[in-house]
């Protein structure tokens, strides 16, 4: 090399004299240049030939990322946005008066900090079913009795992941836990009922459909169950490749909606049997897990969803033909979604970075109305029966009531009755932090 350098300095030098270099010192210099691009690749690229050897190269494509996925710099952009941007209540598009601040606030200690689960499910008999890491208890909320129903402890791992009431009646509730069982309770009773396998792994998400009970396994499988039969497995749905962490039937009991952490929302027939691995829709649109996921109760065929924070969108879809009507950007992780039974006004739950509630105008999709208590995402959301009160569940480990959906007539709270804790039972539920501007009604 260094031969090389001062034969070059020699060329340069003499090159200020002559513009033309003689033809044998040219033939020199292009040799010895060969040689030393040689020699240099040699020493650093390990061939001898640089001219189809490249430095860098893009061998295969990066390995999808798994999970719900987070790009902390696309979070951090998105929060600032979000704070800078944030909107005050636009009161032209409601006439009722709607509280900010939550009527109870409710401790609920152990409570899983898992998207991927559904642990929160009220009945229309006014029982509102909570599952705490290995636990179930069932919380009255007229008379705010606490009875434990039951425990799922094999294991150091083991934990209830979905709890679901059946539609009508409340006196059945389904249980998944995380070996991939499904537990079906009489809760009158106390007792179990039977216990229904199928799945090789936890039990994410559970629906009802009259007397066929579905459920969504991180096995990637879904299953619907005849729960008066003997044989109770009557279908088993293959579609998605990664956990299906949400599972919802439409209202006229048609169709089966299925989110994933694949990405994917599928739709499925109701007459589906057997082994089934054609949906009748398959939608790639989102970018993250698809958790959330809501019907509409004034639309027939009209359903939204709501996705992790790499997609931070709610969709909504025209199950019948398969449009996509409208996506709106929210800004942060979509946990939970639930229309109001009076109004066209849909609610939805958010993770970081403000872990608030939103609610919206429909179809206009114009913001009404923040909600903000929690301090971790609110993973979880559901509706008294009587439609008026919203609970929200989040990874604070705090359950908060809402007055949200009560029409303006509306003017008596749920549980507000007097308090007595059943005799005997565990009381999970501390009293939590009371609001500024409200009495929190005492359990114990």
């Amino acid at each position: 090399i260094s031969k090389h350098l001062m034969l070059s300095c020699s060329i340069n030098s003499s090159g200020d004299h002559e513009n033309v270099l003689p033809e044998e010192q040219r033939a020199v210099a292009d040799s010895q240049k060969d040689a030393y691009s040689s020699s240099l690749s040699s020493a650093l690229l390990g061939v001898e030939d640089i001219q189809d050897n490249r430095i860098m190269a893009y061998m295969e494509k990066a390995p999808v990322p798994m999970g719900d996925t987070v790009n902390n710099l696309n979070v951090l952009y998105s929060a600032v946005s979000a704070a800078g941007g944030k909107k005050k209540s636009n009161t032209q598009l409601v006439t009722r008066t709607i509280p900010t601040a939550p009527s109870r606030v409710l401790d609920a200690p152990d409570m899983m900090d898992d998207y991927y689960l559904n642990l929160v499910s009220w009945s229309d008999t006014n029982i509102l079913a909570v599952a705490l890491s290995q636990t179930v208890y069932l919380w009255n909320a007229g008379t705010g009795e606490i009875e434990e129903l039951c425990t799922f402890d094999e294991g150091p791992n083991a934990h209830i992941s979905s709890v679901q009431w059946v539609q009508e009646g409340g006196a059945h509730l389904a249980v998944g836990v995380s070996s991939g069982m499904t537990q079906l309770w009489d809760v009158q009773q106390g007792k179990q009922l039977r216990s229904m396998n199928g799945h090789t792994d936890r039990v994410g998400a559970l629906s009802w459909n009259r007397h066929i009970l579905s459920s969504g396994s991180r096995d990637t499988t879904i299953i619907n169950h005849d729960v008066r039969v003997q044989q109770h497995n009557v279908a088993t749905l293959q579609c998605h490749s990664q956990e299906v962490c949400g599972l919802t039937w439409s209202p006229d009991g048609e169709t089966l909606a299925s989110g994933g952490n694949d990405n994917l929302l599928c739709l499925w027939n109701a007459s589906a049997s057997g082994a089934t691995t054609t949906p009748r829709f398959r939608f790639t649109d989102h970018q993250a897990a698809v958790k959330a996921l809501a019907w509409s109760p004034h639309e027939r065929n009209l359903l939204a969803t709501g996705a992790g924070t790499a997609d931070r969108t709610i969709k909504f879809w025209n199950t019948s033909t398969g449009a996509l009507l409208n996506s709106i950007d929210t800004g942060s992780q979509v946990c939970a979604l639930k229309w109001s039974p009076f109004e066209k006004e849909i609610l939805s739950s958010h993770g970081y970075a403000r872990n608030q509630l939103c609610l919206w105008k429909y179809p206009s999709m114009a913001k009404i109305k923040e909600f903000e208590r929690h301090t971790s995402r609110v993973l979880h959301m559901a509706v008294s029966p009587d439609g008026g009160t919203v609970l929200s569940a989040a990874a604070d480990e705090t359950l908060c009531f809402w007055d949200i959906f009560a029409p303006p007539s509306a003017s008596g709270k749920v549980g507000t009755g007097s308090a007595a804790t059943a005799a005997g039972a565990k009381d999970p539920f501390r009293q939590g932090a009371a609001p500024k501007t409200t009495r929190i009604t005492q359990i114990r």
